[in-house]
């Protein structure tokens, strides 16, 4: 008789292990000459080699499913031990990354599309548009997928803390308090997508990074997806500082509504002006969604169309004052 320690790697022992150990239970009356001992990421396991080599194998596709999935299923234990178990390749269905409750996140329409092409072709894609479009979300979701696929070490996530000023002093609690308000959005996204423990897992380990983009100063970011969110509110050389923050294996995603500048009107958009600038350059992508391409309520394409309709009068009537 031996021993043998299966460590758990790269999932939440709790998604694997099943509401009140309900998983680690299955595997257990599938293994009943087998002792399995449990303890946070490690399965302890003895008895006779061959059974040891067969449930090590099994416990490492019920692993990488977890890692795919997001969940563990006793009807996924028995059809991975009976060998019925037939898993689809991520990309094969559309598929970028599934979700923490094991739903498919797809692409939705055609710019969406576009940009999952460009985050594969490219190195550089500024993705642009409305609010409510998925650009920012499927950038994530493409980002997750590289790190589960092991093809990068780091996901970093950014925006500008536009209010930053005066305001954000007088907002209770140390810097990190500050500054998460201006990322809720980053989190909510990535919440839906990595397992609660297994996130605080990456981020207490700086593998998965957010942070404001004054912060991004200084760096080199190599083997990482790194996305800036909300980009239309960074001046010329805060946009300038992050591009050049490229290093070796490293995607860049950067996404803006050029229709919701926040800056102050002595300041150009960083956004604007890197599209102008940059368009043409070899491996620079650049998909420009519509309201068309709006994924949330319905209403939301409908308040958008009424604001451009507004901002549009606004315009007209402002050149018919200059002319007269």
């Amino acid at each position: 008789m031996i021993e043998k320690h299966l460590i758990l790697d790269e999932i939440d022992p709790v998604v694997f292990y099943g509401v009140q150990n309900a998983n680690l239970r299955m595997i257990k009356s599938l293994y009943p000459k087998l002792r399995l001992i449990a303890r946070d990421n490690v399965m302890y396991v003895q008895g006779e080699e061959e059974m040891i080599a067969e449930i090590e194998e099994k416990v490492h596709r019920m692993v990488d499913h977890c890692v795919t999935y997001n969940r563990l299923s006793e009807e996924d234990i028995l059809e991975i031990v009976h060998g019925s178990k037939t898993e689809i390749e991520s990309g094969q269905d559309g598929t970028i990354v599934y979700s923490t409750t094991g739903k498919p996140i797809r692409p939705r329409n055609e710019n969406q599309q576009k940009l999952v092409e460009a985050f594969y072709k490219d190195d550089l894609i500024f993705a642009t548009g409305p609010a409510g479009t998925g650009k920012t979300y499927i950038s994530i979701a493409l980002a997750v997928s590289a790190f589960k696929k092991k093809k990068i070490r780091k996901i970093i996530l950014s925006r500008p803390a536009v209010e930053a000023g005066e305001k954000l002093g007088f907002l209770p609690g140390d810097m990190k308090d500050k500054i998460d308000p201006y990322l809720q959005p980053l989190y909510d996204a990535l919440e839906e997508m990595v397992p609660h423990t297994r996130l605080q897992d990456l981020m207490d380990q700086n593998i998965i990074q957010i942070a404001p983009l004054a912060f991004m100063r200084g760096r080199t970011l190599n083997d990482a997806v790194v996305i800036l969110d909300e980009a239309q509110n960074t001046t010329s050389s805060q946009l300038k500082m992050f591009l050049t923050r490229m290093g070796s294996n490293t995607k860049m995603v950067v996404t803006g509504d050029c229709t919701q500048i926040d800056l102050p009107s002595s300041q150009h958009s960083g956004l604007i002006e890197a599209m102008s600038i940059l368009r043409g350059i070899k491996n620079i992508a650049f998909v420009e969604f519509t309201k068309h391409d709006i994924v949330r309520h319905k209403l939301v394409t409908h308040i958008v169309e009424a604001y451009e309709k507004v901002s549009q009068q606004r315009k007209e009537n402002k050149i018919k004052n200059t002319q007269q």
